[in-house]
């Protein structure tokens, strides 16, 4: 039990004895001291004032009296303000919780078992069509964050990606490497596979302009061209081939396709994320369809003279939704009914995450009701995790222009960068190796990329500067790891010298200030991650790492480690040096990022 339950506990103790009257526990309201005030904790009095029909200082002194009588091993002083009972805690409480955290290596998750509540998270969602760009890296990096933040508060956890397989923006790519490519392979080209398609995806679309261009100039209507164009016109017969299985239109499909996911798991390795089920399109859509017609059958949706399908969710207060095309082909609202249909037949699902951009919040309004009527039981309850967009200084990113920021690009440059900007600190460091050079500027650099990224509220726009995310000052990822290492180093020395930390810390000894702050600062951990679990929010665990490092900066600036000369605070130091390492490098982990033990 940790000080302030122990201490909500006393108090709930006194006010029963003193004024013959229980107190729901969950109704005690501690929390930490204001900086200008003596003391630690507060305990907010107002609440019991019915019950002790008492001024607020008289029964705030009542309590604290109290306190000090039957709980001496929490509190040790008090001091009364308004309302208000500010308690200085007894330090040899601060010694032993610094110990329970120093000496739990999975100090703040929840541990998950066998009952525990089952979650999936649909992240990534890539097209075949092209690689993966900026916008995935965020895409990806939030959901391995709110994968691993949800698995952290005791869930069990299945990550899951859905692939954009099939399409006519599929074909436009296969159609343009049929015309252009001259049989050109990711072998014969050394180019990685999804950018290669991705080339023949921009190469449809620059013919394609000719084409409208030349049509137009030949006095045609722009729309009528768009329509007309001999280019798209072949692209639309390619889709009606797959769509009916014509063999040589799925053998294109499926080899070009390989060559996008060796792609992608290449990019995917990089990023240091991965999934344990991947769907695809080209098997849900016909689920969809099915499912579909199932509610057609029990009257939840209609069909219009034309033939096509149609949800009216006007009670809803939504609109009419369009669940299948006169023709019968799908649309994106049928294939994600689809996917849901098998991932509810692959897992017992208690609840859905969707990572996807704000620009389809309707969709997901849409897909929970529909869901919900369809009898999927988490249908109704499933979380659209919704992000915005990320742009760079130069403006936002169009794919068919070739103008993306693409991810392996992106990440090359990070880790080229922390190459750059660590050379001087890496080159005092005695007897390192290229190989561990280079493995310090991947970790940093990658570090870097996603601490940038993951530090801003998901739900925000955000304006990716790779210059400033490099920087090792400030609320940064190489300024993190950067203590990491320093603390690593400490204790490394610390072990050369033969001082270890003992599994029983002296107790009483004098903390300062500063160091209590610290070890408070490392009990709000296991809070931040409960909070990140809750509002579906990896950012608060980000800019928890930054706080506590920089506390733990300004301690260090402060304070002797090594060279204390008491030896007791000296492995007090130690030990709370260790717990900041822990939990630093705990929370980074939470966020994919990996800390070097030196820099």
């Amino acid at each position: 039990m940790e000080i302030a339950s122990k201490i909500a506990k006393a108090v709930q103790d006194g006010i029963h004895t003193l004024y013959a009257a229980e107190f729901p526990l969950d109704k005690i309201q501690l929390q930490e001291t204001r900086p200008e005030f003596e003391g630690q904790l507060t305990l907010v009095v107002f609440p019991f004032l019915k019950t002790s029909r008492k001024k607020p200082e008289d029964t705030a002194r009542d309590l604290g009296e109290y306190l000090i009588a039957h709980a001496p091993e929490q509190v040790v002083k008090y001091n009364v303000v308004k309302g208000f009972l500010n308690l200085t805690v007894n330090p040899e409480a601060w010694v032993k919780l610094l110990q329970h955290i120093q000496q739990d290596p999975d100090y703040g998750f929840v541990p998950v078992t066998d009952e525990s509540p089952l979650v999936m998270i649909e992240y990534s969602s890539p097209n075949t069509n092209k690689p993966l760009h900026l916008g995935h890296v965020r895409n990806n990096l939030l959901g391995w964050a709110l994968a691993n933040v949800m698995q952290a508060n005791g869930n069990k956890v299945v990550k899951t990606n859905i692939v954009n397989d099939r399409g006519i923006h599929i074909c436009k790519s296969m159609l343009a490497w049929l015309k252009y490519g001259n049989g050109e392979t990711p072998q014969s080209s050394g180019k990685k596979g999804d950018h290669l398609i991705g080339d023949y995806y921009v190469a449809f679309d620059k013919h394609y302009r000719q084409q409208v261009k030349d049509l137009v100039a030949q006095g045609m209507d722009e729309e009528q061209a768009k329509q007309e164009a001999p280019l798209i016109k072949e692209a639309h017969e390619m889709l009606v081939k797959w769509e009916q299985n014509d063999p040589e239109v799925r053998s294109l499909w499926r080899k070009m396709n390989e060559w996008v996911y060796a792609g992608f798991d290449e990019t995917y390795r990089k990023l240091g994320v991965g999934f344990d089920k991947i769907y695809y399109e080209s098997d849900t859509y016909l689920e969809g369809k099915a499912k579909v017609e199932e509610g057609l059958e029990k009257g939840l949706f209609y069909r219009r003279e034309d033939g096509s399908v149609w949800a009216d969710l006007t009670q809803e207060g939504l609109d009419e939704k369009l669940l299948l095309r006169s023709d019968g082909t799908s649309v994106y609202m049928t294939q994600d009914i689809g996917t849901a249909k098998l991932r509810f037949q692959d897992f017992p699902i208690d609840k859905m995450i969707y990572v996807v951009g704000n620009e389809q919040n309707y969709h997901f309004q849409v897909l929970s009701i529909l869901l919900d009527k369809l009898g999927f039981k988490w249908g109704k309850d499933l979380v659209h995790f919704s992000y915005g967009m990320v742009e760079l200084p130069n403006g936002k990113m169009k794919s068919r222009e070739g103008t993306v920021v693409d991810a392996d690009d992106l990440i090359e440059t990070m880790v080229a960068d922390a190459r750059q900007m660590s050379a001087d600190k890496v080159n005092k460091l005695e007897g390192i190796s290229e190989e561990e050079a280079a493995e310090i500027a991947r970790i940093v650099g990658m570090g870097a990329l996603k601490y940038f990224i993951l530090k801003v509220d998901a739900r925000k726009n955000m304006l990716f500067n790779p210059e400033e995310s490099i920087d090792f000052n400030g609320n940064t990822g190489p300024f993190i790891q950067y203590t990491y290492a320093r603390i690593r180093s400490i204790l490394r020395k610390a072990a050369e010298q033969g001082i270890a930390i003992p599994a029983q810390l002296p107790t009483h000894i004098a903390l300062s200030e500063k160091e209590i702050s610290l070890i408070l600062h490392l009990k709000g951990f296991a809070q931040t991650v409960r909070q990140a679990g809750q509002d579906y929010n990896p950012s608060c665990i980000a800019n928890y790492c930054y706080e506590l490092v920089k506390e733990y900066n300004q301690f260090y600036h402060d304070f002797s480690i090594l060279r204390e000369p008491d030896e007791q605070v000296k492995v007090v130091r130690l030990a709370l040096s260790a717990a900041v390492s822990q939990v630093v490098k705990n929370g980074m982990g939470l966020l994919g990022i990996e800390v070097p033990e030196r820099m």
